[in-house]
């Protein structure tokens, strides 16, 4: 089985097609892929499992960019074509099926939502506090004092709202840190959005500051200003992408009989004055960038 996987020029939205990768080579395990790609944004499918080829898609005046893609993909046959830049390249090809989507399909009602959840009003400070193994959490008490630091009257974010993101089972990560907000100012979203509701309240978000997860590419994806924290996970190969983007990181020791699924969390070298402090540069490298 071949796939042809076109995605996107920009690194954000390429990030963002990486979920819609993955549920394909989930699916199809055996299948050979091509993935086109804008210059800026191939570098990050290099390692994809069972690639063959990686077509870097300058773009051209008058769109020849489109009739040079043709030319690279016309004489094989494809079994499936995923088209997530809205070209008219599927129905040229030779494809038992076709997906065409683009970057410009209206999804308003993830707005809508989005703007429900997240009024207009006070700038929102996002956090993240789960992930999906103990070892990478940061601890809660820990992130239940950065939003005090970060909203006191005299901090970037004073009188911010927080909004508290993780999934519905990882409510019990995330009480610590709402129980230590002020009630009128703290946005509870846990279990309360899907991804793309959840990008659409990312975008409202001021600055976005959590553990190594998904979520935390989804806000960089986003273009929110991104701090991610990081311990017993590779910075190098896992640190959130773009400009506007940050980590704070800890040095690991693993200790004796160490196991991922039992040992606690590996990133009490990293203090709350760290976090705060990394939190500001990013705030203040986002405003230079902005002006």
């Amino acid at each position: 089985m071949r796939i042809l996987f076109v995605t996107a020029t920009r690194i954000g939205d390429a990030v963002l097609s990486t979920g819609l990768l993955s549920h394909l080579i989930g699916r199809f395990p055996d299948a050979g892929l091509t993935i086109a790609a804008g210059p800026a944004a191939a570098p990050l499918f290099e390692a994809v499992p069972r690639l063959e080829r990686l077509i870097v898609l300058q773009k051209r005046r008058w769109a020849l960019h489109w009739l040079a893609l043709y030319g690279q993909t016309v004489l094989r046959r494809w079994d499936l074509v995923v088209d997530l830049r809205g070209s008219a390249l599927a129905w040229l090809l030779w494809a038992g099926e076709r997906r065409v989507t683009a970057k410009g399909d209206p999804n308003p009602q993830h707005d809508r939502a989005a703007e429900a959840l997240v009024p207009s009003g006070a700038p929102v400070l996002a956090i993240g506090p789960a992930a999906n193994w103990r070892g990478k959490e940061w601890r809660a008490e820990r992130f239940a004092e950065l939003p005090a630091r970060l909203t006191a009257p005299d901090a970037p974010f004073a009188a911010a709202r927080v909004a508290v993101l993780a999934a519905a089972h990882e409510r019990a990560q995330a009480m610590p840190l709402l129980a230590a907000l002020p009630a009128a100012r703290v946005i509870d979203l846990v279990g309360r959005t899907d991804l793309l509701t959840a990008a659409a309240v990312l975008r409202r978000c001021a600055l976005f500051i959590g553990n190594d997860t998904g979520l935390m590419h989804l806000a960089a994806a986003a273009g929110t200003p991104t701090l991610g924290l990081f311990g017993p996970s590779a910075v190098e190969q896992y640190a959130p992408w773009g400009r506007r983007t940050a980590v704070a990181r800890t040095e690991i020791t693993y200790p004796s009989g160490y196991d991922y699924r039992t040992t606690d969390t590996l990133m009490d070298g990293l203090s709350v004055a760290e976090v705060e402090a990394a939190a500001r540069d990013l705030w203040q490298r986002a405003v230079s960038q902005a002006a």
